[in-house]
This record gives C-alpha cells, sequence and structure tokens, in this order.
C-alpha cells in the first residue's frame, strides 16, 4: 500500500514539475521551440495595442496561477500544478485531432476512417527510413539507430522519454508530439 501511494506522488511530483516547466514555455519565446509552442501573442497582448510589455506578461502569468490556486490559499500545490499540465496537455491535444481532421477528412464526415490515416502524407516514410536494409522488416538495431539520428537531428542527446537540448520530453513536444507520434508515423497531415 506505501509502495503504491509512494509511486502515486512520485508521480504526480513528476506531473507537477514538467508542469511548472511547460508552463514557462507556454508564454516565454525560446531557441528551438516549434510551431505552436511559445510566445501566444494575441492572448498576452491584453489591451490589443499590438505590443506586449512586460506587466502583461505578469498579469498573465498572475492569472494562470490565480486559475490554477483551486484553494486559493496563493500557492500551487503538486497537486494543482498536475491538473493544470494535464489541462494544457488535453488542449493540446484536442487541437492536434481537430489539425489531423482538418487536414486528412478527404469525405468531410468530421472523423478520420482508416483508410484517410492510411493516405496521409508521408505514413510509410518513417518505415522506409527505419528500415534501413529494405528488407521490409525493422530490427532493434535498426529502431536503435533511427531513434539516435533523430535526436541528433533535434541537436540533443535525449534518452527514452527524456529531455535533451531543445526536445520536450516523449522526443519532441510532449507526449505525442511532433517526437513520437512523428516516429510512429502519427503526423497531423500537415509535416508535423
Amino acid at each position: 500500500m506505501q509502495k503504491s501511494n509512494l509511486a502515486g506522488s512520485a508521480l504526480i511530483l513528476v506531473a507537477a514539475l514538467m508542469g511548472a516547466a511547460a508552463y514557462a514555455q507556454d508564454v516565454m519565446p525560446g531557441p528551438g521551440m516549434g510551431k505552436g509552442m511559445g510566445f501566444d501573442f494575441a492572448a498576452l497582448d491584453a489591451d490589443k495595442d499590438g505590443k506586449v510589455t512586460q506587466a502583461e506578461v505578469e498579469a498573465f502569468h498572475a492569472a494562470k496561477v490565480k486559475a490554477a490556486d483551486t484553494n486559493a490559499d496563493g500557492k500551487l500545490s503538486a497537486e494543482e500544478l498536475a491538473v493544470m499540465q494535464m489541462a494544457a496537455m488535453q488542449q493540446r491535444a484536442a487541437d492536434r485531432a481537430a489539425k489531423m481532421i482538418a487536414n486528412l477528412d478527404t469525405d468531410a464526415d468530421g472523423m478520420l476512417s482508416e483508410a484517410e490515416m492510411a493516405a496521409r502524407p508521408g505514413a510509410g516514410r518513417m518505415f522506409a527510413m527505419m528500415d534501413a536494409d529494405g528488407d521490409g522488416a525493422i530490427t532493434q538495431a535498426e529502431a536503435d539507430a533511427a531513434q539516435l539520428a533523430m535526436q541528433e537531428h533535434r541537436g540533443g542527446k535525449q534518452g527514452k522519454g527524456g529531455r535533451g537540448k531543445g526536445g520536450h520530453g516523449m522526443g519532441g513536444h510532449g507526449m505525442g508530439g511532433h517526437g513520437m507520434g512523428s516516429m510512429n508515423g502519427m503526423n497531423d497531415g500537415a509535416g508535423n
């Protein structure tokens, strides 16, 4: 029972720490940030004057903290940070799913069929790139080599799920983002 509680607490702490880092990334520009990440100018420009001031950035941060502070104690607990991060991840996933449907839904029914998913641009490209010897199968060595090549291409030495230079966890931009999502051939149909 104690091991389970300890593991759960550790998981919440990791999520909270990731949330704090992602929270900073959501509003601060930085090198190596991919599409959809970074500076949300419209959200930060509170007075809509076409400029973002330090005061507007600080007000944006304060509003985010206040919204996440469910017990109104002026501080964010690990649980509150985890909830904030999960909400941000859910929104990014919903945005990505909507983009995939917009890009891939050829019959305009608002859903993606197996055929539409299979027809997405570059669907077989990653497999072909990983199959170094061209035998129609990927060995563990080929998979490892492809993962290393992807990490080097991104400019860092990420481990599985690691955060190397220019990385954002799970091989790119969050779980199933531009990193591992692309490695699995699950792009959004726009080359992302």
